[in-house]
């Protein structure tokens, strides 16, 4: 027997409204201090596709809150990298915003790299969110160069929670926040899907691409880890950004930057 339409209309509404029944907001936090501009040709195209084009990169982190629990994404540079560390470390930029260390219930990592995972030892109480390969290469006895293991100490320990994902993380089981699986920068590497009630789905990349023209022309980094994962990768980002309607914000673009409200106003 079919459904009156007004019955299937209702059902799909009612499906949309779960999806926000907590408050879902967004924040970028600043994690590391931009360098002179950057030639990209040779070291971001393995096909040398950007000529003389030079960009500024920035370091990104963000807050995402749901209802009264925290995921923090990524943690940038450390308070002692050279030339690149932050200002304002991101305990004390969370102090603006009210928040304790032991508030943030958990922690995703994009990826094993020092811009990524720098301040990460500063919130042992959460629960680590990371991909398989990447915990793997972490927890390994003896780390390859270019994983910045060392500040992941308390999971490795077996002092904090870890969770090593395998495949996407919807995080509270209700499609608002997603980990998404997207390999070939390095094995294990993830984006962010967060799906906001007024400003809609925003990808944060990690690394899954480092700047607009990269995205644009999927261009391949020399040094990733797998040039056909990183493709795959892109291309899933678009087709989830097409059907979706969503926006992709580059976490290493500072052209990406306005695209959420300026610290410490959050996008909802």
């Amino acid at each position: 027997m079919r459904k009156p339409l007004s019955l299937l209309a209702t059902a799909g509404m009612l499906a949309s409204l779960s999806v926000f029944a907590q408050d879902v907001s967004l924040t970028r936090l600043d994690c590391g201090t931009p360098q002179t501009p950057t030639p990209v040709n040779q070291r971001f195209s393995d096909t040398f596709a950007y000529g003389d084009l030079k960009l500024q990169f920035v370091f990104s982190c963000y807050l995402v809150k749901h209802g009264d629990e925290y995921l923090l994404w990524d943690t940038g540079h450390s308070m002692s990298a050279p030339n690149v560390a932050p200002k304002v470390s991101v305990v004390d930029q969370l102090a603006k915003l009210n928040l304790k260390p032991d508030q943030i219930k958990y922690v995703g990592i994009s990826h094993y790299h020092a811009d990524h995972t720098g301040q990460v030892a500063s919130f042992p109480r959460a629960l680590l969110l990371i991909g398989k390969n990447e915990w793997d290469a972490i927890a390994a006895p003896t780390p390859a160069a270019g994983v910045n293991h060392a500040p992941f100490e308390s999971w490795k320990k077996g002092d904090s929670k870890v969770e090593p994902l395998a495949n996407d993380k919807d995080v509270w089981d209700d499609g608002t926040v997603i980990v998404l699986t997207t390999p070939g920068h390095t094995p294990g590497h993830r984006s962010l899907m967060v799906r906001l009630p007024q400003s809609g789905t925003f990808v944060l990349s990690g690394d899954a691409v480092h700047f607009r023209e990269n995205y644009e022309s999927t261009g391949v980094p020399w040094f990733n880890h797998d040039r056909s994962q990183t493709v795959a990768s892109i291309e899933r980002i678009r087709k989830l950004l097409a059907n979706t309607k969503g926006t992709l914000i580059i976490q290493h673009d500072a052209r990406d930057v306005g695209k959420l409200p300026a610290f410490p106003a959050a996008a909802r």
